[in-house]
């Protein structure tokens, strides 16, 4: 059994904070599964999106850190939809389910996209106020695999596990990084063949991000040096959509660096929303920040007007 799913961290954050499911589409099939914890309050919190072979849960240690610092965080599981226009629509009903106007959001490698799309699908109505998007893409042609998108719903649940198993690190890893590959093999275990066959459509499906659309939102790109799954090419693209973004640059912590490296994650997430503490899209409880910070911030963003 992995280290992870029996440490006291994971039996604390499952018995702690419940897993909530909700139907926002006249499909009932369609659930989405989600940890909502911290302030209630505060209605622009941070909302994480998993990477194709992850679960809500997998970013557990950034729900009990920020959680403990006075953020709201979201953590979501999405459904089985087939095309992004889907996704999109979906999203913005649970968001509007949750009475949530804005939010940002952190996007793992598929999460990531999915958040740019929404993103970009919301442009005339803003819903995105700012992205962390970790080891992630910006076209999903860098998979070559457009030309098989349309065959993953046929395929059964084992081929598709393989397919995702051949994108996980091989070789040798720190016994961190290899106790995250465990628990998200046993996440992958846990995904049904429709969920996969979806996810992995999404991946996969000719898509791009139009970058004119949401060039007014604030980004940082997280990304890891060494064992990720991510080309150098696909970086240097994120990397020119985003001019203006903030760099997050981890040595190590391959595809999952929020279970390997959390504690550099959750310092990176706390960096990317520091810069909204004392607007009204703060992610944290004002109580939590001192006076002569929200005074810095206060400063700086009138600065920016």
């Amino acid at each position: 059994m992995g280290e992870i799913k029996i440490s006291p961290d994971y039996n604390w954050f499952r018995s702690t904070v419940p897993l909530k499911r909700i139907i926002v589409d006249d499909d009932d099939s369609k659930v989405w599964s989600l940890y909502d914890a911290g302030p209630r309050n505060l209605r622009c919190p941070i909302i994480f999106l998993p990477p194709v072979s992850g679960t809500a849960d997998v970013f557990f240690q950034q729900i009990l850190a920020l959680t403990s610092w006075g953020y709201r965080v979201i953590s979501l599981q999405y459904p089985v939809y087939w095309d992004f226009l889907e996704f999109c629509d979906g999203f913005r009903k649970l968001l509007d389910h949750l009475q949530l106007d804005k939010v940002h959001i952190f996007g793992a490698s598929l999460g990531g996209f999915l958040a740019q799309k929404f993103a970009e699908y919301t442009y005339k109505s803003p819903r995105v106020h700012s992205l962390v998007l970790c080891n992630t893409f910006s076209d999903t042609s860098i998979f070559n695999q457009s030309w098989t998108a349309n065959s993953f719903w046929l395929m059964p649940g084992f081929m598709l596990k393989k397919i995702v198993l051949g994108n996980f690190a091989t070789g040798p890893v720190d016994p961190k990084m290899a106790d995250a590959i465990d628990f998200m093999v046993d996440r992958l275990e846990s995904l049904g063949q429709g969920e996969l066959a979806s996810r992995l459509t999404l991946n996969c499906q000719n898509s791009y991000v139009e970058p004119h659309k949401i060039k007014d939102i604030a980004v940082t790109i997280m990304d890891v040096f060494d064992h990720s799954a991510l080309s150098q090419e696909a970086k240097e693209e994120m990397y020119k959509l985003y001019p203006n973004a903030r760099r997050a640059h981890l040595k190590t912590g391959g595809n999952f660096p929020y279970l390997c490296r959390s504690a550099e994650v959750n310092l990176y997430v706390q960096i990317h929303l520091r810069q909204f503490h004392g607007t009204k899209y703060a992610a944290i409880d004002p109580t939590m920040v001192s006076a002569e910070e929200l005074e810095v911030h206060k400063a700086s963003f009138e600065e920016e007007l």
